[in-house]
């Protein structure tokens, strides 16, 4: 273990520390710690110029931390830090990625602002808590044995701290009524799962909300050692009494043999117990239906104003009027609708998952939305199976996963040749290299917004737009 004193902050919301040597000051990169900290960090890689830590405990606070009504949780661990300075970080790392790795020479010239979140707290409609036989005891610092419901000890897979009220981040009368639900659990004398032995019956709790309509899907995930002695009918009627009836939308089960630490099963069966399996969502006026598994933003507040700057980003004005429009990695196809709505041109939506391009046909029928078509493909081959297209692409939307996208497929958007890419990254480390890749290609990055759709940690989203300036390329 090191104690260290972080005088830095690098992108990811790295914690830097300099540990004086006899050949000079050696740098320690310490994952979720912030300038002005004093922490406790273990080694996790050492390299000849650099290590690698995890945070283990912060022992004194930066002086521009200040407290909050709130218990402090893992998944939040810049919560103390007020909103402002948290923008002033994630904007300077930023910079100093387009720099480093895009070669934009001066950012702050490009930037046009940062797009807060609507709500800083309570912002998500979704939580996962886990249940553990080993709980980390906050005062003592200590694992003990016990019945745990809460989130995973930082750095740890085998410990929880237990929730013991809100956490700031998700639903507060959900949260404040956990430690009822914890303690009618352990009176059922089922075990929790001990995540060493790989043993026990209770697993994980999963909630989703739906924001718009104020109601909660409900998925109780355990083993199916103990099945026959649950009481089915007793946990759903607790969890509308804690929860509330009326918000208590639907209550799942699913089965989880598997060994790992995964909400879902690789071989495993969700059954509904009561209710409805899905509840629904409303995002610029369009509903999108929202079961336990599926994929929706995390901050509906904020996505919100994430797709109004891809939409501000598109500029109708600059089309021709029989272009088309590209929604590349387009998922369910929330972008996609709001770009036929707004746009007034054809909306073409093309992602290689099938299932993501049935979701997506089935909520634009959902919502009425007109103008657009769905197409389950790879982008390279996109153009050849379709020449309908070709010369017609105005514009292309892009929003990847977060592992960026594949240098391979980056060049098949390259060579759509579309006059306007805008590009949506939540990871702006892979958007910065491949700016370097699209500035090669005759595409210059015209202007760019950041969008904070999670307060309190170190993510933070981009929406760029590069115009096609050379057109002797491509």
């Amino acid at each position: 273990m090191l104690d260290l004193d972080i005088t830095d902050h690098a992108f990811g919301g790295k914690g830097i520390a300099k540990v004086p040597t006899d050949k000079g000051p050696f740098a320690v990169f310490v994952q979720n710690a912030l300038p002005g900290q004093r922490v406790r960090a273990q080694v996790t890689s050492c390299k000849s110029k650099y290590a690698e830590c995890r945070l283990v405990d912060v022992l004194q606070r930066s002086p521009e931390e200040v407290e909050i009504p709130y218990q402090e949780i893992p998944g939040a661990p810049f919560a103390h830090l007020p909103i402002e300075t948290q923008h002033r970080f994630k904007q300077q790392t930023t910079f100093d990625l387009f720099r480093k790795i895009g070669g934009i020479t001066a950012p702050e010239d490009l930037f046009r602002g940062f797009v807060s979140s609507p709500s800083d707290w309570h912002y998500r409609n979704k939580m996962e808590y886990s249940f553990s036989a080993i709980i980390h005891d906050a005062e003592s610092g200590e694992n003990i044995d016990g019945f745990g419901l809460g989130f995973k000890r930082r750095g740890t897979w085998w410990s929880v701290e237990n929730l013991e009220r809100d956490s700031g981040l998700f639903d507060a009368d959900v949260e404040n009524s956990l430690h009822h639900l914890r303690k009618w659990c352990e009176n059922t004398g089922l075990p929790p799962w001990h995540p060493p032995k790989r043993e026990g019956f209770f697993r994980f709790l999963v909630v989703r909300k739906s924001v718009a309509h104020d109601q909660l899907l409900v998925n109780l995930v355990t083993s199916s050692t103990g099945l026959e002695a649950f009481d089915s009918v007793g946990f759903q009627d607790q969890i509308r009494e804690l929860f509330g009836p009326d918000r208590v939308a639907g209550i799942l089960h699913t089965l989880n043999d598997d060994t790992g630490e995964r909400v879902e099963a690789r071989a495993g069966d969700t059954q509904l117990m009561s209710g409805q399996d899905r509840i629904t969502e409303v995002l610029h006026g369009l509903s999108f239906e929202i079961s336990m598994s599926s994929f929706f933003q995390t901050n509906p507040g904020s996505a919100q104003r994430l797709y109004a700057e891809v939409l501000a980003g598109v500029e109708e004005e600059g089309l021709r009027p029989n272009d088309v429009i590209l929604d590349l990695f387009c998922g369910t196809g929330t972008i996609a609708q709001l770009l036929a709505r707004a746009c007034h041109r054809p909306v073409v939506g093309v992602d290689i998952v099938e299932s993501a391009i049935d979701d997506a046909t089935k909520s634009a029928a959902r919502n009425d939305t007109t103008g657009l078509t769905f197409h389950a493909a790879d982008v390279g081959k996109f153009l050849l199976e379709h020449p309908e297209y070709n010369g017609r692409i105005g514009a292309v939307v892009l929003d990847p996963p977060r592992a960026g996208i594949s240098p391979k497929t980056l060049r098949k958007v390259i060579r759509l040749g579309a006059p306007r890419i805008v590009y949506v990254s939540c990871n702006p480390a892979t958007q910065a290299r491949d700016m370097q890749v699209l500035s090669e290609w005759g595409y210059s990055l015209l202007s760019f917004k950041l969008v904070d759709q999670f307060p309190h940690t170190a993510h933070v989203e981009t929406v760029a737009i590069f115009d096609k300036t050379d057109r002797t390329h491509g």
